[in-house]
């Protein structure tokens, strides 16, 4: 039998997945579960190229690094503009079955976790909001005791002549990354001697935003639904997700913008 586009997606699998709890079924049930099974295909997405990010780094591949990056921007846009989809649900039409999500809360996405963590963003104690067992909570115990990407980021501009303090090369990497001085003023040289790398730095420069825009349209979409209740499943909503509000992935990138 030959292959057909139904087979290789598996769609009749992935189309018998959207399962509203709300009986007889609410209407808008239906898109606020389509859009978060999409936004975690994305998130899958992202850490695919984020792994492969990392790999570029390391080895020092600077034009395969330029065209992933290329790509996560364009995966974070479409990732924002997503939201407005979601805002289309006003806070009556989400009221209407937001009891049925129980203990459930996008606040567990095991795989936005993972890319925080990735991307550098560690924070111990999100492992406490999983299951241990699961794969999910094991694949953030792995992400967490790794390097991230600003650690491969470092390798990365040692191979250019950059002086990575030893702090930085030897440090426990399940502690968040910081900005470093001595970091800024290699980037610095190089922003201005090296036009290929300086595409590079915008590209994740442009990422860097684009991710930080994601938080606050995300903090935005959460605080019109539901104001200042607590999230499902007991989390803290919005107060919690300012928290990591203008928080950037890349620091070092951000301070020496005046600079240039």
């Amino acid at each position: 039998m030959d292959l057909t586009y139904a087979d290789y997606l598996h769609l009749d699998e992935l189309l018998a997945l959207q399962r509203p709890r709300s009986d007889p079924p609410e209407h808008d049930e239906t898109l606020f579960i389509v859009v978060h099974q999409a936004y975690e295909l994305w998130f899958k997405l992202l850490l695919h190229e984020l792994d492969k990010v990392k790999g570029d780094f390391v080895a020092g591949r600077t034009y395969p690094a330029i065209s992933t990056f290329k790509r996560l921007r364009t995966i974070m846009k479409v990732a924002v503009e997503q939201v407005d989809v979601v805002e289309t649900l006003t806070p009556m039409s989400f009221n209407s079955f937001r009891d049925r999500l129980d203990t459930a809360s996008g606040f567990q996405s095991s795989q936005f976790r993972e890319m925080e963590f990735l991307l550098g963003y560690k924070r111990v104690d999100m492992l406490k909001h999983q299951t241990p067992g699961t794969p999910g909570y094991e694949r953030l115990v792995r992400r967490l005791n790794e390097p991230s990407v600003v650690d491969a980021f470092y390798a990365f501009l040692a191979r250019h002549g950059v002086t990575i303090p030893d702090h930085l090369t030897t440090r426990d990497f399940t502690q968040p990354t910081a900005p470093d001085e001595v970091v800024e003023e290699g980037i610095l040289r190089l922003y201005k001697g090296q036009p290929d790398l300086e595409i590079l730095f915008e590209l994740m420069t442009d990422f860097d935003e684009g991710f930080q825009e994601w938080r606050y349209r995300h903090i935005k979409l959460v605080e019109r639904t539901i104001g200042s209740k607590r999230g499902t499943g007991g989390s803290l909503g919005v107060e919690f997700l300012k928290r990591s509000l203008f928080h950037p992935v890349f620091p070092d990138l951000w301070a020496i913008r005046h600079r240039l």
